[in-house]
């Protein structure tokens, strides 16, 4: 069913777009003819953003950049009115916001729990509810995840607690959207070798995390991209799943 498989011309909404994974998948994407949406979190980051979007226009993409924290549902909203303005209701929406905490439950402020819960589950919740409501039918919406929800650890209570409701998020809007032909799934990587990972571990537990999977080594952003582009394609049947794709790291 070939309509399932052509790429050109869609529309894809990256949040996170335009570093580490979200950058590898815009420019996955990028090689089939599409037209992009890159969300990025901080003004700062602006040159980051521009630079990427001439890149990926020198690929033959067509690329329109969206700057927000999303930490409110209007925030999100109006990321997806400007991508319909842009280019035309969503045919992709791929969500890989995430921050990570690594701290013990009883040194764990409220103000800080208040912050990973806004950025790993709310604006989870609210990517997907926007998402449908600006997505043609044959759509896919996907969010990143983490394999921590299969884990037996302490110190990210916060971070594997607060994306521990994206499964049921993925698993309800995948039931809702049936009719849409819309499919909704989660990637739970392992750690991913990348800065957002460095900053919160040590040289000791980062052995230790690169010993948990194949190959004693960390998951690449290059790992995950693929399947990412594969649930929007090949993978347009697999609808409401989380996907563990962490060498081993954890598993159910």
């Amino acid at each position: 069913m070939t309509k399932y498989h052509d790429l050109k011309n869609k529309v894809i909404v990256i949040a996170g777009g335009i570093k580490n994974l979200g950058a590898l998948t815009a420019k996955t994407f990028a090689l089939e003819s599409v037209n992009l949406v890159l969300h990025y979190h901080q003004a700062k980051d602006s040159d980051t953003a521009n630079k990427l979007k001439d890149e990926l226009e020198d690929q033959g993409a067509k690329v329109a950049l969206y700057q927000s924290d999303l930490s409110n549902e209007e925030e999100v909203a109006k990321l997806f009115d400007f991508a319909e303005k842009e280019f035309g209701k969503v045919d992709i929406a791929i969500n890989t916001v995430g921050k990570v905490l690594k701290k013990p439950i009883v040194e764990t402020s409220e103000a800080e729990f208040d912050a990973m819960d806004t950025i790993n589950n709310k604006v989870a919740y609210f990517f997907i509810k926007q998402a449908a409501k600006h997505m043609n039918p044959n759509g896919h919406i996907i969010t990143i995840a983490t394999s921590l929800l299969a884990a037996y650890t302490g110190f990210y209570s916060t971070y594997a607690g607060n994306k521990a409701p994206v499964e049921h998020y993925t698993r309800a809007a995948s039931k809702e959207l049936m009719k849409q032909q819309i499919s909704v799934n989660a990637i739970a990587p392992g750690p991913m070798d990348t800065s957002f990972f460095y900053g919160q571990e040590t040289k000791e537990s980062t052995a230790f995390h690169k010993s948990q999977a194949m190959g004693n080594q960390l998951t690449k952003i290059e790992d995950i991209a693929p399947i990412i582009k594969f649930l929007t394609t090949d993978g347009w049947w697999i609808n409401g799943q989380t996907i563990f794709a962490n060498g081993g790291y954890t598993t159910r």
